[in-house]
């Protein structure tokens, strides 16, 4: 019994909930509020132009793009005027072939070359910031003159400096919990405010 209860204590999650919960409360509590006050005006801006806003990501980060366009897209309940949300990264089929014919830096720039029209938005999110597959969709937004939104985590990457709109949560590098973790409430934070909005109308 004393040498199980030995192995408990050592191996008890409880030191890392500490640490964790409190990395993350700094986290919310440092979030940049004018950053989001910035993309919930370039979301507005598109909805009212009808144009849409395009996500991508990749691994965690593509779940929380797709879990954005749906929130952004049915969630805020738009009625007559919604947000055209959309997530690049839902289709196995065009992804694996595009990847498999032109390379998988290739697979967002591929279907924006196809697809994005003027006035587009592109928001793409990446904890590095760093991902070539993402990094040339935002090049290549913005050669079109397309607005970008970057999500991102680290240091903010590369994305954090070539994109038009910049939201950047700041961990240490490798922390992709805490920067997903992150996403995901920065996420639920614009789209309740745009269902409030939205409601007012």
């Amino acid at each position: 019994m004393g040498k199980h209860t030995q192995t408990s204590v050592a191996t008890s999650v409880s030191p890392h909930c500490d640490d964790y919960t409190r990395k993350l409360i700094g986290l919310l509590e440092d979030l940049d509020h004018a950053a989001i006050d910035e993309v919930v005006r370039v979301l507005l801006d598109a909805r009212d132009r009808g144009s849409r806003i395009v996500f991508i990501g990749n691994g965690g980060s593509a779940s929380t793009a797709s879990h954005f366009a749906i929130d952004i897209g049915i969630g805020t309940k738009g009625g007559d005027k919604p947000f055209r949300a959309t997530s690049l990264t839902d289709n196995n089929a065009i992804l694996t072939g595009l990847a498999n014919d032109f390379g998988y830096d290739q697979v967002f720039v591929r279907q924006l070359s196809v697809s994005m029209l003027p006035g587009d938005v592109l928001f793409a999110i990446s904890a590095s910031g760093n991902s070539r597959n993402i990094l040339e969709a935002v090049t290549f937004a913005n050669s079109r003159g397309n607005h970008t939104i970057g999500l991102s985590g680290f240091d903010g990457g590369k994305l954090r400096e070539i994109c038009g709109t910049s939201l950047h949560v700041p961990t240490e590098k490798g922390d992709y919990g805490l920067v997903e973790d992150m996403h995901l409430v920065i996420n639920h934070i614009i789209t309740s405010h745009l269902t409030k909005l939205i409601a007012g109308e």
